[in-house]
């Protein structure tokens, strides 16, 4: 299965923190799925920290980097058709990543691991 980690998610898997369900910590380590961390989720967080919003150790983007290679995690970049299908999306959800990561998720036929109650609304799988 291919999987989009939402960029909590991947936060949380990094901290290993307790608000992760047994099941995204199931569906993160089993060897079957294949998951995606999106340029999306990289933008989010840089945009984050810079406004104050989230604090991460000050070599974060090297620990990003180091932990999607050593989980073997790809690099989803954004396509102009993952833009485009922001414009046939409900408006469930306003916060504009996430609606990018549900259409990139939509686009390349991925679930999305999740805790975002809203993305459950759109036509995408979502395990949490």
């Amino acid at each position: 299965m291919k999987v989009l980690l939402d960029t909590h998610v991947f936060i949380w898997l990094l901290e290993d923190a307790p608000q992760l369900s047994q099941r995204a910590r199931d569906t993160f380590t089993n060897p079957d799925n294949e998951l995606f961390f999106s340029a999306a989720s990289y933008w989010e967080i840089c945009i984050k920290i810079s406004l104050g919003k989230l604090e991460l150790a000050s070599d974060w983007g090297k620990i990003v980097h180091r932990e999607l290679a050593h989980n073997n995690i790809g690099w989803l970049a954004i396509e102009p058709e993952h833009m485009q299908g922001i414009l046939s999306l409900p408006m469930h959800h306003r916060d504009p990543f996430d609606r990018l990561l549900i259409a990139q998720a939509a686009c390349e036929s991925m679930s999305i691991l999740s805790a975002d109650q809203h993305f459950s609304s759109y036509d995408i799988p979502v395990i949490w």
